[in-house]
């Protein structure tokens, strides 16, 4: 190969090399763009799910009542007529309260006046179940003495005087069924004391003892049920009533030793609890103050058989039930639908709603009144079961009037 001929080969490769680089260029742009990042395409958020909250008062029967046939329901009309003399004066009760007592008292004339001036609305929760909680409660006998000693160590509480309670209703009207406790420190309302504070240093509180208790755990459980009736070293009784609480929420003490294996569900009950207190006394001081709810009370004098509920009028055993007042009326008749405690067969029972509880929340949510002593706490003690409720409203008040009145 000559000379010239090498030459132009060489141009000829250079020329190819040149060109080649030219195209890798071409091509790594093309294959740059095509890496690069595509913007991504912003879809619009689903509109969120709205799910309609049903009323807690659905129309009901008398045929859809369990139990409403076979009922003694004449033993209910000394209750509501309890309740009358409160209800009389409030609207679209007057009418039936003035009927109610011309009723004569055998079941078929009750069931027929309930019928012919009532309505029964079953209650519901917002999703439309109507399977609820009833527990039982009951007033406790204590024993007591007016001043403490060796024996009798555990304080009664009145109210105490440094303790405020703040009601939000005429600021706030939303907040209107909440009022909150407190005290002033150093200038600030601050919560209350909880139960640990308080069982820590008495004295730090304005609060007089009442009467003095042997045991803490009875104690505790006056403060659950919100009233007693305490039995005196020197022969007297007197009925204790609740007069107001720390503004701390309440803590199941049962739940707790479920969570930690103390006992079983089917062991469950009040009476049990206070077995493995006095078991257990090393422990039972901490596990009562892991409930920082504390309840202080008032007494009033032995003119009733029974302490009055939150309507104001004495309670009735097996009668009377204890409801949250911003789905129940209170006064209005409730028939329930459960079953009975430790036997396995219903209980479906016409009651009066005339007391309310801190832990009773809720739109299908009760407390079934046992009565006063160790019978009732037998009963009261074992009963926690699934149930539904139907409130009887006179055929004037409506959902939405009471829904206006409760609230």
């Amino acid at each position: 190969m000559d000379k010239t001929t090498r030459l132009r080969k060489v141009e000829v490769l250079k020329g190819g090399i040149s060109l080649s680089a030219g195209v890798v260029a071409a091509i790594l742009l093309l294959i740059l763009g095509a890496c690069a990042p595509t913007p991504p395409v912003v879809s619009p958020p689903p509109p969120p799910l709205v799910v309609e909250e049903l009323p807690p008062l659905c129309k009901s029967d008398w045929e859809e009542i369990p139990g409403w046939d076979t009922d003694r329901v004449s033993e209910a009309m000394e209750a509501f007529e309890r309740s009358c003399t409160v209800l009389k004066r409030q609207p679209g009760w007057a009418e039936v309260c003035a009927l109610a007592s011309e009723v004569e008292q055998d079941d078929a004339a009750v069931r027929a006046f309930f019928q012919h001036y009532f309505t029964p609305w079953l209650l519901q929760h917002a999703d439309g179940s109507t399977q609820g909680t009833i527990t039982g409660y009951y007033v406790p006998d204590l024993d007591a003495s007016r001043e403490p000693d060796a024996d009798y160590r555990y304080p009664i509480l009145g109210r105490p005087a440094d303790m405020l309670v703040i009601d939000l209703a005429s600021v706030y009207p939303e907040l209107g069924k909440y009022r909150l406790r407190g005290r002033v420190e150093n200038g600030r309302v601050v919560p209350y004391w909880d139960r640990a504070a308080i069982e820590a240093d008495r004295q730090r509180i304005a609060a007089a003892p009442l009467f003095w208790v042997q045991d803490p755990v009875e104690l505790f459980f006056l403060h659950i049920q919100g009233s007693g009736r305490v039995n005196l070293t020197d022969g007297s009784q007197v009925m204790l009533n609740y007069a107001d609480q720390n503004g701390h929420p309440y803590r199941s003490i049962g739940k707790l030793l479920l969570e930690r294996n103390e006992m079983t569900r089917d062991q469950m009950s009040m009476q049990n609890i206070a077995r493995w207190g006095r078991q257990n006394p090393d422990k039972i001081d901490q596990l009562l103050n892991e409930n920082p709810s504390y309840v202080f009370f008032t007494p009033q004098p032995m003119t009733a058989v029974t302490p009055p509920g939150a309507q104001g009028v004495p309670l009735t055993p097996e009668r009377s039930l204890a409801v949250d007042r911003s789905y129940v009326p209170m006064g209005a008749p409730v028939f329930i639908d459960t079953r009975w405690p430790r036997v396995d067969k219903p209980l479906q029972r016409l009651m009066v709603a005339q007391d309310t509880g801190g832990a009773i929340k809720g739109r299908v949510r009760a407390d079934f009144f046992w009565g006063v002593g160790d019978g009732a706490g037998w009963q009261a003690g074992a009963m926690k079961y699934p149930g539904s409720m139907w409130v009887l409203l006179p055929h004037a008040l409506g959902p939405e009037l009471l829904q206006g009145a409760q609230r």
